[in-house]
């Protein structure tokens, strides 16, 4: 089923939608609640992960424009890395588009293991980022060397997506010395043009059930607004390990109903 939703349909995918927007807004990993309600509902996984890439781009705008006053003087990184995330996003989406549904179908609880697990280390990338920042005292690599570890994050991006900010984060603080709050900027930006280009690659695809694209990208925004003005009163680290959580275990089903 790719269209022939009920309201009932509409409505659990509209919450997965605002949960997965909050969530981002807040700690990352929304893609992981609303990725298997759709499936849930009865769209084909492939379709789903195409659906749901479109949908939630919207809701990452907030965060995006909240940091770029961080890419201030970062302007020969992002004209290496925008491209690179660009033609990323679209080979990981060229790559989506031409799996079968059973070999993806097969793929999906590993692809959401994957994501969980690259969720429950965020903080720990972030640590470590920070700490080879402070001990580098300069001696980075060529900014040039980022472009092929981005591209390859970037191909998973369009791919599947969920958990890539964790990568690119580790790959910029790997090549890249400075503070960790420009490399998140420059993260989200890459981040952001991996889902919008594999979004915009995605329209064309004949793959998008609109139906549920239209509900989800209204939750996913309305999802982030709430994040944004919540995000104070709530513990990133206790939301991402409930997000962790329900991940591992919809995986687990998965694999339990083969």
């Amino acid at each position: 089923m790719d269209g022939a939703f009920n309201l009932i349909d509409f409505v659990l995918i509209a919450l997965a939608a605002m949960a997965a927007g909050f969530v981002n807004a807040i700690a990352g990993g929304g893609t992981l609640i609303s990725f298997p309600a759709l499936i849930g509902v009865g769209v084909a996984p492939v379709a789903a992960n195409v659906t749901n890439t479109v949908a939630l781009v919207p809701g990452y705008l907030g965060a995006t424009f909240a940091q770029l006053k961080d890419l201030s003087g970062q302007e020969r990184r992002l004209r290496l890395l925008l491209p690179t995330a660009v033609l990323g996003g679209v080979a990981g989406g060229v790559l989506l588009l031409n799996t079968s549904e059973r070999l993806f179908s097969f793929l999906v609880p590993y692809l959401i293991l994957l994501a969980a697990f690259l969720l429950a280390i965020q903080d720990w990338v972030r640590s470590w980022v920070a700490q080879r920042i402070e001990a580098s005292g300069g001696s980075a690599a060529d900014e040039a060397w980022s472009i092929g570890p981005v591209f390859l994050a970037s191909i998973y991006g369009g791919y599947f997506g969920a958990g890539l900010s964790v990568i690119i984060l580790a790959v910029l603080g790997l090549v890249l010395d400075d503070t960790l709050t420009r490399l998140n900027g420059l993260k989200q930006i890459v981040a952001f043009a991996v889902n919008v280009a594999a979004a915009i690659f995605f329209l064309f695809s004949g793959q998008v059930v609109w139906p549920a694209a239209l509900v989800m990208a209204a939750g996913s925004v309305v999802g982030g607004l709430l994040g944004g003005k919540l995000a104070r009163f709530v513990r990133p680290r206790t939301l991402r390990m409930v997000v962790v959580t329900i991940a591992v275990i919809v995986a687990l089903v998965y694999l339990v109903r083969r």
